[in-house]
């Protein structure tokens, strides 16, 4: 299984980047997908995530939107209104479990990650 996480750069606050995460070696459309992020010194936390129902955490609520296309076995992250605490790591994950998707155990595989920095 191989998770390829791309689309990290350096924006400045207010823009907006999608991240794109792309499958193999696994029955995509028979997984949730979700996104964490690590920052600097912290723990990595939840982003979103698209299981049955879409959950965002509330620090990203209105700004991040979670897709996925089974077709192309690949899960997006748009991200509007970038602000700098939004510099991370960040990583693309899938679960073969559709509760608790707020919870990194809950993860089967993980990507590689990609990096965000917003500068302000």
């Amino acid at each position: 299984v191989q998770l390829q996480a791309s689309g990290g750069g350096l924006v400045q606050a207010g823009g907006s980047l999608r991240l794109s995460c792309a499958a193999s070696g696994l029955p995509f459309s028979n997984y949730a997908m979700g996104w964490f992020r690590q920052a600097p010194g912290s723990e990595r936390e939840f982003v979103a995530a698209r299981g049955w129902s879409t959950i965002y955490a509330d620090s990203v609520k209105g700004r991040f939107t979670i897709s996925r296309d089974n077709a192309e076995n690949t899960v997006y992250l748009q991200m509007n209104s970038l602000k700098p605490e939004d510099t991370a790591v960040y990583y693309c994950a899938a679960s073969a479990y559709y509760n608790g998707l707020g919870y990194a155990n809950r993860y089967d595989y993980w990507g590689q990650g990609t990096l965000v920095t917003v500068s302000s």
